[in-house]
């Protein structure tokens, strides 16, 4: 499962994600990206109300997160991909995995054990360390398993990143993954 953060449809960040899922499915694997920017997805409430009785949707809150819940709890990886703003994750991106609250930290049944995760990024610069440093302090605390990191720093418009050998990197990873 892929949460793209990205605004932009065929920004550099779009671009990972596309090249990630060509070598994750040539591998045979199955891949669901979800376009964040696209999709009505409401801040978290924080009011720990997850909702065991429904097993296909545990939040209170009712958006377009109902189309994520159930891939996610499927989902053996996440990959969280994201143009850097302001030295950390989108706001898309973070909205989305702020909702997974809801499943992660009230509702037992769903709580994800050891789901391996990857993160995506693309900048105009290179000062990815406070984003990194949050991915790794997230998957501390989920008890998930680092995959991998791919950083395509010095990618500002779009198209910047074609024929960066970040491509090639982000699908070997898609590739590497069984």
């Amino acid at each position: 499962m892929v949460l793209n953060g990205s605004p932009r449809p065929k920004g550099n960040t779009s671009t990972l994600v596309k090249h990630f899922k060509e070598g994750a499915e040539e591998s045979g694997n199955e891949v669901t990206v979800f376009n964040l920017d696209s999709m009505n997805i409401s801040g978290c409430k924080g009011c720990f109300g997850g909702n065991i009785k429904d097993p296909n949707s545990p939040c209170v809150q009712k958006d377009d997160m109902d189309k994520i819940y159930p891939v996610y709890k499927d989902a053996d990886i996440v990959v969280l991909a994201s143009p850097l703003y302001y030295w950390n994750l989108s706001g898309q991106l973070r909205t989305a995995f702020d909702r997974l609250f809801a499943v992660e930290e009230t509702v037992p049944n769903w709580r994800s054990h050891e789901k391996g995760a990857i993160l995506l990024m693309a900048a105009e610069g290179d000062a990815f360390d406070i984003a990194v440093q949050y991915y790794k302090t997230l998957l501390e605390h989920l008890n998930w398993k680092n995959l991998g990191i791919i950083l395509a720093g010095g990618v500002n418009n779009i198209g910047d990143i074609e024929g960066s050998n970040k491509l090639n990197e982000v699908k070997e990873l898609g590739a590497s993954l069984k």
